[in-house]
């Protein structure tokens, strides 16, 4: 009984972390993107703008992670947010991403 308990409970914490994983992208969004991309400031192709972010579909995910962490045109490394990991500017393109596909 005891290590059935434990196995449940393992599963409930992994399925509530990779939920909350699937939810930092959003969350990284609002908290740093969201100051150009919600109205399209300096050209940033605003949220959901399937025609503004046709090109950068085009030239793919690696192309896009690589101009969110050194930085393109306006856009400064990371999005001006230099704490931002990796990660959680991976999990803002997927963000991204999922409102234009």
């Amino acid at each position: 009984m005891k290590d059935e308990l434990a196995a449940i409970l393992g599963m409930s914490v992994m399925l509530f972390v990779g939920h909350a994983a699937a939810a930092d992208g959003k969350a990284v969004y609002t908290r740093t993107c969201a100051a150009c991309h919600a109205g399209g400031i300096a050209g940033a192709p605003k949220l959901g703008d399937k025609a503004a972010w046709a090109s950068r579909l085009a030239a793919g995910k690696d192309a896009m992670i690589a101009a969110v962490l050194k930085g393109k045109g306006a856009m400064p490394p990371k999005g001006g947010n230099a704490s931002l990991s990796d990660r959680d500017a991976k999990a803002a393109i997927d963000y991204m991403l999922s409102r234009v596909r």
